[in-house]
């Protein structure tokens, strides 16, 4: 479980996250909407430790700053970061020891997957963008986290990898796994969502449930927050 309770983040008397809390149960998918300068990739940025902040993170009960959270936790940034001189088997190999996690056959079929594997002794400079982002996806999840944070995972994807990682998330909601998605494009995760939450000046504006019942549609909802301007103001903070 993944549970944010009262995160401030403030960049001079710039606040980026405005006292936010919430929370992405056992085998749940949670999404991060918002227009850029939202505050989804500082909060994200928190969550992974790589931001300080005010407020209270937790990994499965464990405050995210420590050791046996951080193993739990896997993360893929926006902008993919590979290192320049290992080959696509070093940096999972890497990750593995690091985690103390050898399972090798679980490492190749992640890259079997989204078509890695014939690239398993190429350098990290010499892969393309798409490719580093493949690469980073694997990465983030050799080890078997419990919560998995993705921040825009489909940008700059491949159609057969998009397909796949679609099916991951779903085979980790299946297994329990707590699943953070950070995005613009809602029609990619339309299908899969337990709670989406609609971020807006460093607040979230409408936390929506998606209980199985029939209402409002998300992206409808989306635009009615984030173009709706002063008349959407008073609403911040609400479920619907």
């Amino acid at each position: 479980m993944l549970s944010i309770s009262g995160v401030t983040k403030k960049y001079g008397k710039t606040i980026a996250n405005d006292n936010i809390s919430f929370a992405v149960g056992d085998g749940q998918i949670g999404i991060l909407l918002g227009p850029n300068g939202a505050g989804k990739s500082t909060i994200i940025k928190c969550i992974t430790g790589l931001l300080r902040f005010t407020g209270r993170i937790e990994i499965n009960g464990v405050e995210n700053t420590r050791t046996e959270a951080k193993r739990q936790l896997g993360y893929i940034p926006e902008m993919p970061a590979v290192y320049d001189l290992l080959t696509v088997s070093e940096h999972l190999e890497f990750i593995r020891r690091a985690y103390k996690q050898y399972d090798e056959a679980y490492s190749q079929q992640l890259l079997e997957r989204l078509e890695l594997w014939d690239k398993k002794d190429k350098l990290g400079k010499e892969l393309s963008k798409g490719m580093q982002q493949k690469l980073s996806i694997c990465c983030a999840l050799c080890h078997k986290p419990r919560v998995v944070v993705f921040d825009e995972p489909l940008v700059g994807l491949d159609p057969h990898a998009i397909k796949e990682l679609k099916n991951v998330f779903r085979e980790l909601k299946a297994e329990g796994a707590s699943v953070l998605i950070s995005t613009h494009m809602i029609d990619s995760v339309e299908d899969y969502w337990d709670v989406a939450n609609i971020m807006m000046n460093g607040r979230f504006a409408v936390t929506k449930l998606n209980n199985g019942q029939e209402g409002q549609d998300l992206e409808e909802l989306f635009f009615q927050i984030t173009e709706g301007g002063a008349q959407n103001a008073g609403k911040e903070g609400g479920a619907v």
